[in-house]
């Protein structure tokens, strides 16, 4: 098996987020940077027999997630605070995420090695993954899905669908936004390939080891 040429992410210098609670060993859906909870709470409706975690790292965009999803009552999300680069090395399973949502991230146009496909711990949250689990990202930037696709043929050897989002797509406030300026938005459906093997699927969180 030849792994990534990336270098290997640390993942056992990080810290557990702050109030930091352990998650039980069972399928979940992801969504990191959820934003106010648009998504997330469209999301759990449409999918009640699935768990999401939905984790926003801004705290006012988290509180209003929290609102919204205390209003409408939705038994089956559950709102974090926190960064999701800690949280996930410290909460999740190997092959515990069905579905991983990644939608409009900030797209870190002065540091480029900070976004998601272009840093080692992609490949750690890949080993969080099921096999043939989805990831959608998500993007009003051209240029970010282009390089998201190049790193994917490239690095990380995934196959993916490129999809033109309709005018009338509505997930997220911010998708609203561009569609409304008439913005060209794109999304990747990433597949994890039965058999797909990363540096890190045998460890455990780090919630379940000594630190």
């Amino acid at each position: 098996m030849s792994y990534p040429n990336i270098r290997p992410f640390q993942y056992k210098y990080l810290k557990a987020p702050r109030d930091f609670q352990t998650i039980e060993n069972s399928s979940i859906c992801l969504e990191i940077g959820a934003g106010k909870g648009k998504h997330a709470c469209l999301f759990a409706v449409a999918n009640p027999d699935r768990q999401l975690i939905a984790i926003e790292r801004t705290r006012d965009k988290f509180q209003a997630m929290q609102k919204l999803h205390q209003s409408l009552a939705l038994h089956n999300i559950l709102p974090i605070h926190a960064d999701a680069i800690p949280w996930v090395v410290h909460a999740l399973y190997p092959q515990q995420i069905e579905q991983l949502l990644i939608l409009y991230p900030n797209p870190e146009p002065h540091n480029p090695t900070q976004r998601w496909l272009n840093m080692p711990f992609f490949e750690y949250l890949l080993s969080r993954l099921k096999p043939n689990a989805t990831i959608t990202l998500a993007s009003n930037i051209a240029e970010y899905i282009s390089e998201a696709e190049q790193q994917l043929e490239q690095v990380w050897h995934l196959p993916y669908q490129k999809q033109i989002l309709t005018s009338d797509s509505a997930r997220t406030h911010f998708e609203v936004k561009y569609l409304q300026r008439g913005e060209l938005c794109q999304q990747l459906i990433i597949t994890k390939p039965d058999g797909y093997q990363t540096r890190f699927d045998q460890v455990l969180p780090r919630c379940g080891q000594d630190q």
